[in-house]
């Protein structure tokens, strides 16, 4: 039981930030915070994320321009120019490490107000980070597990921001409902989704790319939405009117 809790924690913490700090902070701008709430923001997706934390400088960069060239040669995960999900992946990963090294050619615009700690994320983002992460959950592992199939998990702990970007990138993209009408393959992957947060709801993000609250219909619950309206009542962030009402 022990186990399955960890597993649960790391699953939702990592995403909420992926989601919420990463996603709709970083690359969309929904909402504003101050620099200082900017760096808190990035040590506890450190600390959610942990041997797999994502920058968010990177990942900004990669979803704007996933928005900006949806399922054509420059989109850097589409579908429909990788033959599997290992092969997306892996070309995503390439493209990543090379924004994260300046190695990437990116037009100014897709860089514009992204948080960055370049000394932190430098920790962060490298091996000794991720090796001591990975390290954490095994020995936690060794300590609780009771069942010989609960050590099948850390791998998908090693690699949860990859994994759950996976399952967004590659099968919203692949099977699920179209509401909108759209020039890429988005889709709705699950009619109600805690799973992931409410980042399923794909095809309603592409749709309505500035919109904090990623659900349309009224059973389309997005779990985060409530978060963003607390953190905006409690002025950690400033929600603009177009997140609200686009």
């Amino acid at each position: 039981m022990i186990i399955l809790i960890f597993f649960a924690c790391h699953w939702y913490f990592s995403l909420f930030f992926q989601t919420f700090f990463h996603h709709r902070y970083s690359a969309h701008q929904m909402f504003t915070m101050s620099k200082t709430t900017e760096k808190v923001f990035i040590f506890l997706s450190w600390l959610t994320q942990g041997s797999s934390y994502l920058s968010p400088y990177s990942y900004g960069v990669l979803h704007r321009l996933h928005h900006a060239y949806a399922d054509t040669e420059k989109d850097p995960h589409s579908p429909k120019y990788d033959k599997n999900i290992w092969a997306m992946m892996w070309r995503t990963k390439t493209i990543y490490m090379d924004i994260l090294n300046d190695n990437y050619p990116v037009e100014s615009k897709f860089k514009k107000d992204l948080p960055h700690w370049p000394a932190f994320e430098k920790f962060a983002d490298g091996w000794f980070s991720r090796i001591a992460w990975g390290t954490l959950y095994v020995l936690f592992y060794i300590a609780f597990a009771t069942q010989w199939w609960m050590f099948l998990l850390l791998p998908i702990h090693f690699l949860m921001g990859p994994f759950h970007g996976a399952i967004i990138n590659w099968f919203a993209h692949t099977i699920g409902s179209i509401r909108f009408k759209m020039n890429d393959t988005s889709r709705n992957l699950f009619p109600v989704d805690f799973l992931m947060l409410g980042e399923s709801y794909h095809n309603n993000h592409h749709s309505h790319p500035g919109r904090a609250n990623f659900g349309i219909k009224w059973y389309e619950v997005d779990p985060v939405y409530p978060f963003i309206r607390l953190f905006h009542w409690m002025r950690i962030i400033k929600l603009k009117p177009i997140a609200v009402h686009a």
